[in-house]
């Protein structure tokens, strides 16, 4: 079983990079309650850069890897996955927004994406947005469709990108949402301003943009990893214990044999859903 297992390391928080602008703050009440908990219960998911440096980038769990750093915990137990995991997959999410007037919505975007402009048909600009012709679709519950087109490079559209969700995110309320109409959405959020829709970036695209210094806009990734490492439960006492990296690693696979052997790891092949938590 051993060779279908997350891969497990500890590594220093400081090495360790997100891939999106968030909010610090998030971090601190879970700051709280792992320091109550006193262990650490899934490791976050990141991804090493392929420039030698020894660094990584996040792809699930940046409160996570703030929180140990706020503690002043240096090492982190993580789940590494390369670049070319067959498991690995992203996907893009868009953001449901709520709780603001529709026309309110519409001009922050326009004045962030000033290139923003009406549209005939929502599927059509989906399906443009797919194909890289558009950057940035928007729905809204009049039946309305708005879109942008890219700008002139991939770092300009980035920053485009951040502009746009800048506009609403401290406005308004929002989800992430796999839809793209809002029509369809008007029975669960009966206060919808809009559906934002986001292009779809590849693995390696959003680890080079990373890598070179640039974030992409929150909550609009989705990393999806397959198998994954959850309800580890590592003592937070030994990643804060006064040891090297070397010294930790190694107790850490004295701690993985151990539960392998007494049976305490289990695998499920098959998609799992979870009631417990």
């Amino acid at each position: 079983m051993e060779n279908i297992l997350p891969t497990l390391d500890i590594l220093p928080v400081a090495n360790i990079f997100p891939h999106e602008y968030y909010d610090e703050q998030r971090a601190h009440p879970l700051m709280e309650k792992l320091r109550a908990a006193g262990v650490l219960k899934n490791p976050p998911i990141v991804m090493p850069f392929c420039d030698g440096s020894r660094r990584y980038m996040i792809l699930d769990g940046t409160n996570r890897v703030t929180a140990v750093r706020l503690l002043g915990i240096p090492h982190i137990i993580a789940q590494i996955v390369e670049p070319n995991t067959p498991g690995l997959a992203l996907r893009t999410w868009n953001h449901v927004v709520w709780s603001l007037p529709t026309e309110s919505l519409l001009a922050g975007l326009q004045e962030a994406v000033p290139r923003l402009r009406p549209s005939v048909s929502l599927a059509l600009s989906v399906a443009a947005l797919h194909e890289r012709k558009l950057m940035l679709v928007v729905s809204l519950p009049d039946g309305r469709v708005f879109s942008a087109p890219p700008e002139d490079n991939e770092i300009a559209t980035v920053a485009a990108l951040n502009s746009a969700v800048q506009s609403y995110q401290r406005r308004a309320a929002l989800d992430r949402t796999g839809e793209h109409d809002a029509q369809v959405l008007k029975t669960l959020y009966p206060d919808i301003s809009g559906v934002v829709i986001f292009p779809p970036f590849k693995v390696k695209q959003v680890q080079r943009l990373v890598a070179e210094g640039h974030l992409l806009p929150p909550g609009i990734t989705r990393f999806i990893v397959s198998p994954r490492a959850l309800r580890v439960n590592y003592s937070l006492e030994e990643l804060a214990a006064p040891l090297s990296l070397e010294e930790k690693r190694a107790r850490l696979r004295a701690w993985l044999q151990e539960r392998l052997a007494a049976k305490g790891v289990r695998y499920y092949a098959e998609a799992t859903v979870l009631y417990d938590d």
